[in-house]
C-alpha cells in the first residue's frame, strides 16, 4: 500500500514508499491517470495522517530486505538515506543501521574478552570500565555515541582533576571499545577518532635520580630483613614484584648473571607468581658486590619455600625458595610492601616521601643512571630492565645519557684541527 518512489528500482536497488498517497487508477479501466503534464494522479491511501509517512526499503549486501521510516515532510531525509544506504553498499562500507542499537556495556564486555590474558590487567581495564566509562557510556546504545558524547565525558573527567596519564589510559580503553564496534560493523567511525575529539596526550614527566647519599639513608631506614631489596633493585634493576618474587635459585654463581623470570602479583585478592610485566623474562649480571649482599641476606634470613597458585588463584600451585619474606615467612602484596615497608624506611629515616619520587621504581632509575654514566648502550640496558621497546628506554632515560659533544669535537679536530685552532677561538 502507497505510493513508490523514485525510479526503476531493479531487484538491488531500494525504493522509497509513500504509505500516504498511492496512484489514483481510472474506475473503469483501471489504469494509471496522469495529470495535464503526464504525472501520475494520487490519492489518500486509508494509512493517510497516522504513522511515518516515508519508508525507504533497500536489500542488504546479503540479499535481505531493510527498511527505516520517515516522517511527513522529510522526503529529503529519507531519499538522503537511501542513497547513502546504495552507495555505503557499493563501497564496501554498509552498516545496518539496526546494529547500532546494540548498548554499550555488551560491545565493552566482549572486546575485553580479547584483551590480555592477564588476570591482573584485565581486572585493571575492568576496573576502569566500571568506574569512569561504564556511568557515563554503560546504558547507551552504540550508534547513539557521537564525538560531542565523548567530549562531555572528556569534561567530566576533567572536572575530577584526573592526572593527564590516567585520562590518556581511560581514553584509549574507550577507543579500543569502539574501534571493536567498527570492526564488527555496529558503527560506522570511531567518533574518538573525530577531528573535534582532543586525545589526552599524557605526561612524560622527567625521570628524577636519587643521589647516592638518599639511597643509603632509605636503606638505613629499611628492616634489617628488607635490607636486600635495595641491592636487588638499584644493583640489578628489578621492579618491586620480582623483588618480593626472586629466589637465590633464579641466581647463577658460574655465569655470574640473574635469570628473572617470575614475580608476585596479586589477582583478586590473591598473590600468584606470574612471569615479569608483559611477559618478558630476562638475564641480568650479577656484580660481585651485589652477590655478596644475596648471600650474606641468605645467611642471616635463610630462604622460605612459598607455594603459591600459577597466574591466576585457581592455576597450578607452584613452589618457589622465596629471598625476600617477612617474619615467619609473611608474603606481601605489593601495595602493602610499599605502605608498611617501603614507606615506613622514609619515616625511620626522617625523609619526606614524595610519591612520583620516591616509590620502589626509583631503585630501578638509579640503576639505570649508574649504567648509563659506564657507557652501557640504550639497547643493552633496556634488555636489563626488561623494557620489550629499546625507544621507550631513550625516551625514559634520555636526559641521563652522558653527551657526545666533547668526544664529537675530538674527532672532528683529528681531522680539521690546527695546532692555533683554541687561540684563534679565544680571540674572536
Amino acid at each position: 500500500m502507497g505510493h513508490r518512489l523514485g525510479c526503476g528500482l531493479g531487484n538491488e536497488m531500494g525504493h522509497i514508499q509513500d504509505r500516504w498517497y498511492r496512484p489514483k487508477k481510472d474506475a473503469t479501466t483501471g489504469e494509471m491517470l496522469l495529470n495535464a503534464r503526464s504525472k501520475p494522479v494520487t490519492e489518500k491511501t486509508e494509512l493517510y495522517g497516522t504513522g511515518l509517512r516515508y519508508k525507504v526499503r533497500y536489500l542488504d549486501p546479503d540479499g535481505e530486505e531493510r527498511s527505516k521510516s520517515f516522517p511527513d515532510k522529510q522526503k529529503k531525509r529519507a531519499e538522503d538515506f537511501l542513497i547513502e544506504m546504495e552507495s555505503d553498499k557499493r563501497e564496501g562500507k554498509y552498516v545496518d543501521p539496526q546494529a547500532g542499537r546494540k548498548k554499550f556495556r555488551p560491545v565493552a564486555e566482549n572486546w575485553l574478552k580479547g584483551q590480555s590474558p592477564d588476570a591482573a590487567t584485565r581486572g585493571a581495564l575492568r576496573s576502569r570500565l566500571e568506574s569512569q566509562i561504564y556511568p557515563h557510556f554503560g546504558d547507551l546504545t552504540i550508534g547513539t555515541i557521537k564525538p560531542s558524547t565523548v567530549r562531555e565525558w572528556q569534561g567530566h573527567l576533567d572536572d575530577q582533576k584526573l592526572s593527564e596519564n590516567y585520562k590518556l589510559v581511560l581514553f584509549t580503553a574507550l577507543s579500543g571499545v569502539l574501534d571493536s564496534a567498527v570492526d564488527d560493523k555496529l558503527i560506522r567511525e570511531n567518533p574518538c577518532k573525530a577531528k573535534t575529539v582532543r586525545r589526552p596526550s599524557g605526561a612524560n614527566a622527567k625521570v628524577v635520580v636519587w643521589q647516592e647519599e638518599r639511597l643509603t639513608a632509605v636503606r638505613g631506614g629499611l628492616p634489617e630483613r628488607f635490607s636486600v631489596i635495595a641491592p636487588l633493585g638499584a644493583g640489578l634493576g628489578m621492579r618491586q614484584g620480582e623483588i618480593l618474587g626472586v629466589s637465590v635459585d633464579d641466581f647463577d654463581a658460574d655465569e655470574m648473571v640473574l635469570r628473572l623470570n617470575r614475580q608476585i602479583r596479586i589477582v583478586g585478592r590473591t598473590l600468584v607468581f606470574a612471569p615479569p610485566k608483559g611477559g618478558k623474562t630476562r638475564t641480568v649480571p650479577v656484580s660481585a658486590s651485589v652477590w655478596a649482599e644475596v648471600l650474606e641476606h641468605e645467611r642471616r634470613f635463610p630462604s622460605v619455600a612459598v607455594t603459591l597458585p600459577w597466574l591466576v588463584p585457581d592455576g597450578e600451585p607452584v613452589t618457589v625458595r622465596l629471598l625476600v619474606t617477612g617474619d615467619d615467612g609473611r608474603l606481601y602484596s605489593g601495595d602493602l610492601f610499599s605502605k608498611v615497608v617501603w614507606q615506613g624506611a622514609f619515616r625511620k629515616a626522617e625523609l619526606v616521601y614524595e610519591k612520583r619520587r620516591d616509590g620502589m621504581h626509583a631503585l630501578r632509575h638509579f640503576y639505570a643512571s649508574v649504567l648509563l654514566a659506564q657507557g652501557v648502550s640504550i639497547k643493552e640496558l633496556a634488555e636489563y630492565l626488561g623494557h620489550s621497546d629499546p625507544g621507550f628506554t631513550l625516551r625514559t632515560y634520555t636526559h641521563l645519557v652522558p653527551s657526545s659533544h666533547e668526544r664529537a669535537r675530538v674527532a672532528i679536530d683529528g681531522v680539521f684541527g690546527r695546532p692555533d685552532a683554541t687561540d684563534g677561538l679565544e680571540a674572536a
